[in-house]
């Protein structure tokens, strides 16, 4: 089970009313909104210094907030509202009486003295608004569950894009100026040999002396079944090999390297940074030396 979240929040806000064209001029110093956002742990504390200046004129959506503070208090998390008079309301993870449960038809919601309601509650007319920001789904519900485990999404493209393939080597002693011979890896396994069934048929080798099979993770990996010489790293199993761009591999007399596009290589880290910075990443093979 997920612990309960924290929270560290130290925030001063200065919110002006903002009027309409053709509305007349109002005394905006006396309608400033000022106030602070401060948590020290699972409990968000809201200070307003003039809560009558939050009434928008509609009435409250009770069924969401009823919704919200059930989801905030399984969270254990609560949010308070105060002005000068004292506590105005909390929900979710707060203590409220039998009379206010009745009164707001939920458990999690906690109002404050009358004193402190009172001026919420008074009619009179909207001389200006508070530009607040859009509506928005409360953050903290969503993120609270931080151990659920979900499917990794990556950068990558579709299996098997980025052209995977193998690029024969050729000497700057012997090169004429064409561009180097390349054989497209297939959507499956890609047989190498001198057999006449293989995919690549290469003089020298024998009849089936490697295999590169695409595996369900999208990798490219290289079974040897005669002798090479591979900078690729080993895989999880210990027998394969993880083609990534630029490893080398040698057979026989043949020199090749494997290439494919940057966006489809996985590389390191897995699919691009999974989470942003720090996040957990996939474990990565170590790199394996040369296998004669």
């Amino acid at each position: 089970m997920a612990g309960t979240p924290r929270f560290d929040i130290a925030l001063e806000f200065s919110l002006e009313p903002a009027r309409s064209s053709g509305e007349a001029d109002v005394d905006t110093a006396n309608h400033i909104l000022t106030g602070t956002i401060t948590a020290h742990g699972s409990e968000v504390q809201i200070y307003a210094s003039d809560p009558d200046l939050l009434i928008s004129g509609k009435a409250p959506n009770l069924v969401a907030i009823r919704d919200l503070a059930a989801q905030m208090a399984q969270a254990g998390v609560s949010v308070t509202l105060s002005g000068p008079a004292g506590l105005i309301a909390g929900i979710g993870d707060v203590k409220s009486s039998l009379v206010q449960r009745a009164m707001t038809g939920s458990p999690h919601i906690r109002l404050g003295g009358a004193t402190a309601i009172a001026p919420l509650l008074r009619s009179r007319p909207n001389v200006a608004s508070i530009p607040l920001p859009p509506p928005t789904p409360f953050p903290l519900v969503p993120t609270v569950r931080r151990r659920v485990r979900r499917r990794i999404t990556t950068t990558h493209y579709t299996p098997g894009s980025g052209r995977p393939r193998l690029i024969f080597v050729v000497g700057s002693e012997n090169w004429d100026g064409t561009p180097p011979r390349e054989f497209d890896l297939l959507a499956g396994v890609t047989t190498i040999g001198s057999g006449e069934g293989c995919d690549l048929r290469l003089d020298g080798l024998l009849p089936l002396h490697a295999e590169i099979r695409h595996d369900g993770s999208d990798e490219y990996v290289l079974y040897a079944h005669g002798p090479i010489r591979s900078s690729a790293v080993r895989a999880a199993d210990g027998d394969g090999q993880i083609l990534r761009t630029g490893a080398r591999l040698e057979l026989g007399d043949w020199r090749m390297a494997f290439f494919r596009a940057e966006f489809a290589d996985h590389g390191r880290p897995f699919g691009g940074r999974v989470g942003g910075e720090l996040a957990h990443q996939k474990p990565q093979p170590g790199r394996a030396a040369p296998k004669n």
